[in-house]
């Protein structure tokens, strides 16, 4: 099912799945689909569910109805990430303003991103519906198969449903056997949500197959993997009155993928960039991208935060979701190669090497590799091969869109070396190729059951060796002739090892856990819903808002509270759901 995403608008089984979605379009209206002359589902076989589950598939680019709602698609949430303490908006700081509301915590209920989400996710709810509700009425599949799709389905059903969860106080669960259009907001609490979820992956985790024929296609470690994640956002107090079990359920479903023998860690953190790649033992669920030479669809989502690229190498990117200076000081680390878990002391930052225009000291100690592989970085590499100079590139401030607003930093990780064969310049710019998105890395996988192991006051040694193991291979990527190339050791002092596996408590192994997360998944749209989760996301960011005023004027006076967290419904889905739905 590589290309599933060549299928996105296909009218399948004489179902008019192509879902024509305008901003003033209610929920109700999105899901309340009319069939347009339906097969008789005796007639519907294995060949015409296949199609129709590719449809669904398709979801997963969230690139309905323009360019600007794929900003806001759940493949990595980049838009969401401007909220927390890792991201700022990057561009042009009038090109799409709107995502400066994010920024700053002043979200309101007519901005587009909230909007686009609450569109994006409901469009694809209702092909997974859809195809759920014809698998369950076909007369021509043998029932272990239909059990085995329909499970497929309401992984990719659950997994939006999750998005929602994190993203709205209140919103529909409507499934299969629901009329759209009579469901109020809020039918279900949360916590009911949130067993919903967890159900239907629980019960597609005993029906998947362990490996599916086409990439892409989602096994039971998929379903396993995405349960892991829930839970781990449910194990507080508003969702259960026992976190125990919740963090033992995900230490659980961690250990389904891990004991699999299917999945592990690249063996070094470049490769996660490599298009050829794709499909490798760190991917356990990825969204397929074929190059704009195949005739298919790029990933739109990440293209448009492509650098601007001088000598248009890419393309001229749009240069969006620019890593903050904040995020930048976490990689840097002590005489023993780790974090500074207990903060820093002193006001030296990572910043441009040859220390121009900087307002605090430019830090010169020992540095986390991750940084020069996840960001541009002034006089840094960039995807070189240093055996060809028609092939070695240096990121400079030509690279950044608006450097006198953003400075630098420029996103990395979705993009290979520009003369890769998989990148369509001259086709599709902004640094358009078939690498796939990965939302759930195997590193993930390790890193929440050590956080699973650490809330249950167990096994810290198990726990920290998994962290280790992230560290590890972090360590092994300083390989100055691994091409391309980001790392220059002559200039900068990579150093990042293992931690020790004695002295550990609870609070200093969560610390740890934590501080991992950051560095191993900057960029890549979970800090956010980390911070959330963990019950500091007020503390943090109106700390962060304090420190990176430094630096950013427009965070002066900036602030965020509970009451900001999640987002009210759309101003357009109130004005046209007949009343079906309320911010009261």
């Amino acid at each position: 099912m590589k290309s599933y995403n060549k299928i996105i608008s296909k009218s399948l089984c004489g179902v008019a799945i192509a879902l024509t979605g305008l901003g003033a379009v209610s929920c109700g209206d999105q899901l309340d689909l009319k069939p347009q002359g339906v097969l008789f589902a005796d007639q519907i076989g294995e060949d015409q569910a296949v199609e129709l589950m590719t449809a669904a598939y398709a979801t997963l680019m969230n690139h309905y109805f323009g360019n600007n709602e794929s900003f806001a698609g759940p493949i990595n949430n980049w838009v969401i990430d401007l909220r927390s303490d890792d991201a700022l908006k990057g561009g042009m700081f009038t090109f799409e303003a709107y995502m400066h509301q994010l920024e700053i915590g002043n979200v309101q209920s007519d901005n587009p991103v909230i909007n686009n989400k609450w569109l994006n996710n409901y469009f694809s709810i209702a092909r997974c519906n859809i195809a759920i509700q014809t698998l369950l009425d076909a007369g021509q599949i043998d029932e272990n198969v239909r059990n085995q799709y329909i499970a497929e389905m309401k992984t990719l059903r659950a997994y939006y449903y999750f998005d929602m969860l994190r993203l709205f106080k209140k919103f529909p669960y409507i499934d299969e056997t629901m009329n759209a259009s009579e469901v109020p907001a809020g039918n279900l609490t949360r916590p009911q949500v949130a067993e919903e979820i967890k159900q239907d992956l629980r019960d597609a985790y005993d029906l998947l197959p362990e490996t599916q024929p086409q990439p892409g296609r989602f096994n039971k470690y998929v379903a396993a993997a995405i349960l892991a994640r829930v839970d781990l956002f449910t194990a507080t107090s508003e969702f259960t009155d026992n976190t125990q079990a919740v963090w033992a359920e995900a230490e659980q479903y961690c250990n389904y993928v891990i004991n699999s023998g299917q999945y592990g860690l690249f063996g070094r953190f470049q490769d996660i960039s490599k298009p050829e790649m794709n499909n490798g033992a760190e991917s356990v669920m990825a969204v397929q991208f074929s190059s704009a030479n195949e005739g298919a669809m790029f990933n739109f989502n990440n293209c448009l935060n492509c650098t601007v690229s001088e000598g248009n190498v890419y393309g001229n990117g749009d240069d969006f979701y620019i890593g903050s200076q904040d995020l930048a000081n976490a990689f840097r680390t002590d005489d023993d190669g780790l974090p500074y878990l207990n903060g820093y002391d002193g006001d030296e930052v990572i910043g441009r090497l040859d220390g121009e225009d900087e307002l605090f000291p430019i830090y010169t100690g020992n540095t986390d590799p991750r940084f020069d592989l996840t960001f541009g970085r002034i006089g840094m590499y960039w995807r070189s091969n240093l055996s060809n100079a028609e092939q070695t590139y240096v990121y400079n401030q030509k690279w950044c869109r608006e450097y006198s607003v953003y400075g630098q930093f420029s996103s990395k990780k979705p993009y290979p070396a520009p003369y890769n064969s998989e990148v369509t310049v001259g086709i599709v710019p902004w640094g358009a190729s078939s690498l796939n998105y990965m939302i759930i890395r195997y590193s993930d996988i390790l890193l929440m059951k050590a956080e699973a192991l650490i809330e249950q006051n167990k096994d810290f040694t198990e726990a920290i060796g998994l962290v280790n193991q992230v560290r590890q291979r972090a360590a092994d990527s300083i390989d100055p002739a691994y091409v391309p190339v980001d790392l220059n050791p002559s200039i900068v002092d990579y150093k990042v090892a293992p931690y020790p596996l004695t002295g550990w408590n609870q609070e200093n192994a969560r610390q740890a856990v934590r501080y991992e997360r950051r560095l191993e998944f900057a960029m890549e749209g979970l800090r956010w819903f980390d911070l959330l989760r963990w019950g500091v996301a007020e503390q943090v960011v109106t700390s962060y808002y304090q420190y990176e005023s430094n630096f950013q004027e427009y965070y002066n006076g900036a602030s965020l509270s509970a009451n900001d967290f999640y987002f009210p419904i759309p101003l357009s889905q109130v004005d046209n759901s007949n009343g079906l739905y309320s911010n009261n």
